[in-house]
């Protein structure tokens, strides 16, 4: 049994593919080959961290996809997911309108293959310490200015394990990047990104995304 991280697949959401320069020349392909690295990775038996933004588009349609993806999958929603704490249309109206509408949002992702989902999962411990665990790095942003500041991880010297950035970086400094973007696609094991830590702060560029041989990018 192995524990992996992952965030911002965006199933379902076209303008990622030209937002990110993702390889695929539509965005079925992009879903295919997104639960294809993912059930390459992940067994039935091991645990998979998504730090958030799993779908966009039609949301119906795109969560589909989650139920056909391996093992014990565990959301930290990001600030594209309806049922994230921050998202506009769960703070309108009452109260009780407010937490009936959070927990249909909830309902929605539960029903499509998560068996967890964490608003504040606090800290995970890692290469001998503990790193905060959150959709968003303590800086930075994928859109210049850094958005969603009050969301955000304090930055108490440790190391943090986000998303939200997609290709921006694989790792800067005591930030790491679980996303896609910056893992060729696949979800990233807890032994590699706590070798990462123990080599200590540093900047690296993310990886390459995993085509299948003799497939180019369109």
């Amino acid at each position: 049994m192995a524990t992996y991280f992952t965030s911002d697949m965006h199933f379902g959401h076209t303008n990622i593919i030209r937002f990110c320069d993702r390889p695929f020349d539509d965005v079925g392909h992009m879903n295919a080959r997104l639960a294809e690295l993912w059930n390459d990775t992940v067994s039935d038996d091991d645990t998979v961290w998504v730090l958030g933004d799993v779908a966009l588009g039609a949301l119906d349609d795109s969560l589909t996809w989650i139920g056909r993806l391996t093992g014990h999958k565990i959301l930290v929603p990001g600030n594209h997911d309806r049922c994230w704490v921050g998202d506009r249309a769960l703070g309108r109206g009452t109260p009780e309108a407010r937490a009936e509408r959070r927990e249909k949002a909830r309902a929605r992702y539960l029903a499509a293959g998560f068996a967890e989902i964490h608003d504040d999962p606090g800290r995970f411990p890692i290469a001998g310490s503990e790193a905060a665990v959150s959709h968003f790095p303590f800086s930075g942003d994928s859109h210049g200015e850094d958005r969603y500041v009050e969301h955000r991880p304090e930055d108490d010297g440790g190391w943090v394990l986000h998303g939200h950035v997609h290709d921006t970086w694989r790792q800067r400094d005591r930030q790491l990047n679980v996303g896609v973007d910056a893992w060729g696609g696949r979800p990233v094991a807890v032994d590699r990104l706590a070798a990462l830590i123990a080599d200590g702060p540093r900047d690296l560029e993310p990886l390459t995304w995993d085509l299948p041989a003799g497939l180019s990018r369109p």
